[in-house]
């Protein structure tokens, strides 16, 4: 039994294991996992109710502490299985809120009342708040506070004194100030109601923005399967407005996914009204119009616009685009992705994503050589009616995109700073990189064989190398010689390089990372966007990746013509005319 009354399974092992420790509360009833070895039936009798176990079976049931369980006609003392302890009360003080874990040396996690029992993806729980109350069993507790990846963990160990009241003071260090700099770390793509364990409410969601220190959050209605969505009611009342718990470094958002499952997810920042369209191809309807017309009319909202969680699939740069678009019909890829960017519809990509991060980053380096300018973001998918499942019961923020923002944080603000490319991405670490002193969106006008210096620089406790790509591919890098035993204060890693422009080109840095328990997901890595090189007045086209963007449409049409779900001739018409678009687009670049 844990304090609150939750009720928790034990490990499983032959014979009967009480759920967890139990601490002195009188008459409540506990969970027993009867689990059997026995390659026979075993007949077991729990207070009034039989049950006849199949061979290695096993049974969950509520017992008192003084109930009859009866094995195969043998009574089992309860008593030398079940180990009463005293409880007392852990208050848990920081000083702003934070990301709180609470853990006995089994892995049980401990919660205040009435707060989701939520788990990360390492497995570890953690709830959000400050000067918080929970009951806690009098044994061994390491409690931990963490605030986003922008602070440290502070943690302690201790053994609640019975009774009484333990009073824990900790507070994350700052590990980094980005919002001092002018920098705002956003997720773009977090949902407060998809599905999940529980319905989430708006407070669960000012909780974890103000406990992660995430300076922008767009909260996204969306549909799951058919045809209802989500928070739409959330988004139709507060559009175009922050949310009530914005302050003046901590900004909240209704937004909108816009989503088919057969061409791509959406995610749009800040529109002024809700969307007239929120999905195309569920409950029957067609796979129509092309995402193009979200896209447009998205924008034509106001909204900041970008494809999510866009590559699921093991992506290389040697990958021809017919293995990437082709082998699985409605995965949610986005497939038209590549149109849309030849034809300017798309502010961003979510590099930074639940699905394959190399992936990704692999498709966007072919965007941006085949010349399409768009600014990395993050998007973690976090859904905040989830508590126990991979990535999405993560707090959001668990990877951020950040934007230098020109003025004071607003939604115009942070979306104008997006378009214009001032972003990096990561999972955790500082990512800098200046071109002949010139940040990420920057446009260098050069004269063929012009140098550029080059400078990019990581801070983080996972950094494991930096490196320095153009469209050639890695220019420059460096390695960090030792990964164990590093201080933050020893965790910064500097590269630099002198390049030499003979064609247009773009210029990103990019962190590779050791895994680290602050990295929330597989991969931790951090990307900028780019600084576009333009030699004699010519953009960057390289003709490899041109042909690789063209190849790809060829592999799109195909795929519409035999899976998409189209109810007409013109329907169908609209996507070809769509891609006969973008393909003029590309091949205008190969001249």
């Amino acid at each position: 039994m844990l304090p609150g009354g939750e009720r928790r399974p034990a490990r499983p092992g032959d014979g009967l294991a009480p759920a967890a420790p139990l601490p002195g509360r009188g008459e409540e009833r506990i969970s027993l996992l009867i689990d059997s070895s026995r390659d026979a039936p075993c007949l077991v009798s729990v207070d009034d109710a039989q049950r006849l176990l199949p061979p290695h079976g096993a049974w969950l049931a509520e017992v008192d502490e003084d109930g009859l369980v009866i094995v195969d006609g043998v009574r089992v003392r309860l008593d030398t299985l079940l180990r009463p302890i005293p409880s007392a009360t852990l208050r848990l003080v920081a000083g702003v809120p934070c990301r709180w874990s609470v853990v006995a040396s089994d892995g049980s996690g401990w919660f205040p009342p009435d707060v989701p029992h939520r788990y990360d993806y390492h497995g570890r729980p953690y709830f959000h708040g400050d000067d918080l109350r929970l009951e806690v069993p009098c044994l061994e507790l390491t409690v931990t506070a963490a605030r986003g990846m922008e602070h440290g963990e502070a943690t302690t160990r201790l053994v609640p004194r019975p009774a009484g009241e333990e009073r824990v003071e900790l507070t994350p260090a700052r590990l980094y100030d980005a919002a001092a700099r002018g920098w705002y770390g956003g997720d773009l793509h977090v949902h407060l109601n998809w599905a999940g364990d529980l319905v989430a409410v708006p407070a669960d969601a000012a909780a974890a923005q103000h406990g992660e220190d995430l300076h922008v959050l767009n909260l996204l209605a969306g549909n799951v399967s058919g045809r209802r969505v989500y928070d739409r009611e959330a988004l139709e009342h507060w559009v175009d407005r922050d949310l009530p718990w914005s302050d003046g470094t901590h900004l909240a958002r209704m937004g909108v996914e816009y989503r088919n499952d057969l061409l791509g997810h959406i995610y749009a920042f800040a529109p002024r009204s809700a969307p007239g369209r929120y999905h195309t191809g569920f409950d029957g309807d067609a796979d129509w119009p092309p995402n193009a017309d979200g896209l447009r009319e998205l924008r034509g909202l106001g909204a900041l616009v970008g494809y999510s969680h866009p590559f699921r699939a093991p992506i290389t740069d040697a990958d021809p685009p017919k293995g990437i678009v082709s082998p699985v019909p409605r995965n949610c890829a986005a497939r038209e992705l590549v149109a849309d960017a030849a034809l300017g519809l798309v502010d961003s990509l979510d590099v930074l994503t639940h699905a394959s991060i190399p992936s990704t980053a692999s498709v966007y380096r072919r965007l941006l050589g085949a010349g399409n300018r768009l600014a990395v973001t993050a998007g973690t998918d976090a859904m905040i009616s989830f508590t126990r499942s991979d990535t999405q019961s993560n707090p959001p923020g668990w990877a951020r995109v950040y934007a230098r923002v020109e003025g004071e944080l607003t939604a115009r603000s942070f979306a104008a700073a997006v378009r214009a490319g001032r972003t990096f991405a990561t999972t955790g670490p500082w990512l800098e990189l200046t071109v002949d002193g010139h940040g990420p969106g920057h446009v260098l006008h050069a004269e063929p064989g012009e140098r550029v210096s080059v400078t990019a620089t990581a801070l983080g406790p996972e950094v494991a190398a930096v490196r320095i790509r153009t469209a050639d591919g890695v220019r420059a890098g460096a390695e960090r010689l030792s990964p164990g035993g590093r201080g933050w204060g020893r965790d910064r890693l500097t590269v630099t390089a002198e390049l030499q422009v003979d064609a247009p080109t773009y210029i990103v840095a990019e962190v590779l990372c050791d895994p680290h328990p602050r990295t929330l997901t597989a991969t931790g890595y951090a990307l900028t966007s780019p600084v576009y090189v333009d030699v004699d007045g010519r953009q960057v086209a390289r003709q490899e990746d041109v042909r690789w963007c063209l190849e790809w449409l060829d592999g799109l049409e195909e795929l519409i013509r035999q899976h998409g779900r189209l109810a007409s001739p013109y329907q169908f018409g609209d996507h070809m005319s769509l891609l006969q678009q973008a393909r003029a687009v590309y091949q205008g670049r190969l001249g």
